[in-house]
């Protein structure tokens, strides 16, 4: 017989095996995590097959050990073989102040490790069973670098259809077991359970899950309890497509989350506790548990906490601010130094329009607004995806906290910086939401000026010292008067800086982009015009649309926020415009007056806040243009022209303010002059 199809059947045999040995299939009971293999035995009987579990822990299926060794230890390091230049890993576990046990004898044992001292799975090359005293290495087994890692996965809130049914985003902490924060279901499902299937959504053939309880009673009412569950039997996430709340007796869907096929996560050994440390239970009378290192930013108003778990950071961002302010904090657009441009920031606030807190992930493109294009975006709203996953809000005496986890990687290198495993230089900011519930610009004041350096694999870092609770509010400042612009014709249209607490956003009460329209070099002016009559305004807000913080063409509306140029066709269309857009051929809007730019700009710093008067203020600024024509806008103002309207920038929100829309004067003024003069004539005529 021909030797080569034996030797076929042999490698066959050989795979076969090697593959039921390390059974790599995630959906079945032998799932143990990334295999990286089997110790290889120098000495004392020593078997088992090593699997990574996740970021810090390792897995020994089946382990054996003769317990002879005089100083045996798990050891690894990070050189290139075994060698006294390693670090116990305990086994059991033990407190930090207490010395580790030598390994005693162990047969066919299942042995779960976690490396020591925050110690991640890429800093270490080997994993051994080595005796100290006699530096003899009993048996090894190495790990490649480019191991995949499992790590726990973050999926959106359940779907709100009946019920009540509400969550925060919820995880899957390994194979088996999922974590819903802040659960809202009102109970009053007469034959509900957790319920888990395949298919495109939820339907009659799926499993009941036991509650939190390990119950498979129908559900009560839940009011904001964080709670885990784990999946019965052998069924893992791998097998299931969908987790509901459903209704058995009506077949009815209360609210689901969609399972992705990509995931890979943890195995299920008993690793994962009920409530992991790191959750905060919003419904325990105690205070939520401070993470292990802080810093303070912006003058003690903002305090940053964090810890490394696995291959994620959670972080908390607390901030003495208004309930319509937001905390921006994330890594520099520059290592060393303070740099807003290019900087990957997560977003925190209360919206209070919505009565829900975000932790939205940013990307700094353009220090301007966000036209969905550029700008200081959401990632989702240009193309990306939220890399933040919100954990817990709350707002207590005048503070606001938001704890999220984001990865120290994505898979998004443009709109994402990778947190480095070293000392990094970090920005925050503080400023208003708009209408989109989107951060606005913030006021120079309100931001990082300094290098400001974590390490966010640090631990035991302290450097807080004040309470948030008890800093005062900031001083507030009065607003300038609202200036009025009337019988003027020619109208010069420029940018200029909105003026911090005493200009634009306290004259409109909307918020501010930091800059806005200087209307003939004064900020802000309502305008008055008269209908029947033609107005000319010399626009140089700035003609390239590649720089978004410097085109801002002006256009006339009816809507007090603007920003043609940025809306959906179907919200332009219920903005009525009265000047200063036209369609092209193929109905598509385009701006006519932008003209070169111009900007008023401060000659040293914002000396807003310590100027009585706009006139003071004006002072200390200079304009700055850019080479280049203005543009020009000539309106007729008509007859059907409301009484109110606007002047706005086409590419951005909130930069303009009002004009007043009144009846042509000389029909008013005649028929009062004939009045007063009968009158005048009648009491003439009495007296005499």
């Amino acid at each position: 017989m021909d030797a080569t199809p034996l030797r076929l059947i042999s490698v066959l045999l050989l795979f076969a095996y090697t593959t039921s040995h390390f059974n790599h299939a995630k959906n079945g009971p032998n799932y143990y995590g990334t295999p990286i293999g089997t110790f290889k035995v120098y000495g004392h009987g020593i078997k088992g097959d090593v699997y990574l579990v996740d970021s810090s822990q390792i897995f020994i299926k089946d382990f054996c050990y003769d317990g002879t060794g005089p100083d045996a230890y798990f050891w690894v390091g990070n050189t290139a073989a075994p060698s006294p230049q390693g670090y116990i890993v305990p086994y059991p576990e033990v407190d930090e102040n207490i010395d580790p046990p030598v390994l005693k004898s162990y047969n066919y044992t299942d042995i779960l490790l976690k490396l020591p001292d925050g110690k991640q799975i890429r800093d270490i090359k080997w994993l051994s069973v080595w005796c100290r005293r006699f530096t003899v290495n009993f048996a090894d087994v190495y790990i490649k670098p480019d191991l995949a890692v499992p790590k726990t996965k973050v999926l959106p809130e359940f779907s709100r259809l009946a019920h009540g049914l509400r969550s925060e985003n919820i995880t899957i902490l390994d194979s088996k077991t999922f974590y819903i924060p802040n659960l809202h279901y009102d109970g009053a499902g007469p034959d509900a359970y957790f319920w888990v299937g395949n298919g495109t959504e939820p339907n009659t053939f799926g499993i009941k899950v036991p509650n939190e309880r390990k119950s498979l009673a129908p559900l009560k009412g839940y009011q904001g309890e964080d709670i885990e569950i784990v999946l019965p039997g052998n069924l893992t996430v791998y097998d299931i497509d969908w987790l509901a709340v459903w209704c058995v007796q009506y077949k009815h869907n209360f609210g689901h989350v969609l399972i992705p096929k990509d995931i890979y996560v943890p195995p299920a050994l008993g690793q994962t506790k009920i409530t992991p440390s790191w959750w905060y239970d919003p419904t325990s009378s105690t205070p939520e548990p401070s993470l292990s290192n802080c810093k303070e930013m912006l003058d003690g108003r903002v305090q940053v906490q964090w810890e490394m778990i696995g291959d994620d950071i959670q972080i908390k961002v607390s901030g003495r601010i208004r309930e319509d302010q937001y905390v921006a904090f994330g890594l520099s657009g520059h290592d060393g130094k303070a740099q807003m441009i290019g900087g990957d920031v997560v977003v925190v606030a209360y919206n209070n329009r919505t009565g829900e807190f975000i932790a939205e992930d940013y990307y700094i493109s353009e220090y301007a607004q966000c036209d969905g294009r550029k700008g200081v975006c959401p990632d989702e709203r240009v193309g990306g995806k939220n890399d933040a996953a919100l954990v817990h809000g709350e707002r207590k005496n005048g503070v606001t906290t938001v704890t999220y986890m984001r990865p120290m990687r994505t898979n998004e290198p443009v709109k994402d910086r990778m947190i480095p495993y070293t000392e990094t230089s970090v920005i925050a900011a503080i400023g208003p939401l708009n209408v989109r519930g989107e951060a606005n610009a913030h006021e120079s004041f309100d931001k990082t000026t300094e290098d400001i350096r974590i390490d966010f694999t640090s631990r035991n870092v302290h450097e807080c010292t004040n309470s948030l609770d008890n800093l005062p509010d900031k001083s507030e400042v009065k607003p300038w008067p609202q200036i009025v612009i009337t019988n003027e014709t020619t109208f010069s249209a420029r940018i200029g800086p909105a003026a911090g607490r005493r200009g634009y956003s306290s004259i409109t009460g909307q918020p501010s982009w930091g800059i806005a329209w200087y209307i003939n070099d004064m900020l802000i002016p309502e305008i008055t015009v008269e209908r029947g009559q033609t107005y000319t305004f010399i626009v140089e807000g700035g003609n390239d649309p590649e720089i978004p913080a410097r085109y801002h063409p002006f256009y006339i509306t009816d809507s007090p926020v603007g920003g043609f140029g940025q809306k959906t066709e179907e919200e332009q269309k219920e903005q009525k415009v009265f000047a200063g857009v036209k369609y092209d051929a193929d109905g598509r809007p385009y701006p006519t007056a932008a003209g070169r730019y111009c900007e008023w700009v401060h000659k040293t710093v914002d000396m807003s806040a310590d100027m009585k008067t706009f006139e003071n203020f004006f002072e200390t600024l200079r304009l700055q243009c850019d080479e280049g024509k203005p543009a020009k806008l000539n309106w007729t103002v008509t007859e059907d022209t409301p009484d109110l309207v606007y002047y706005q920038c086409y590419q951005h929100n909130h930069l303009g303010w009002k004009i007043h829309v009144i009846s042509n004067a000389h029909v008013t003024v005649p028929l009062i002059s004939m009045v007063l003069t009968t009158l005048f004539v009648g009491i003439l005529n009495f007296i005499r």
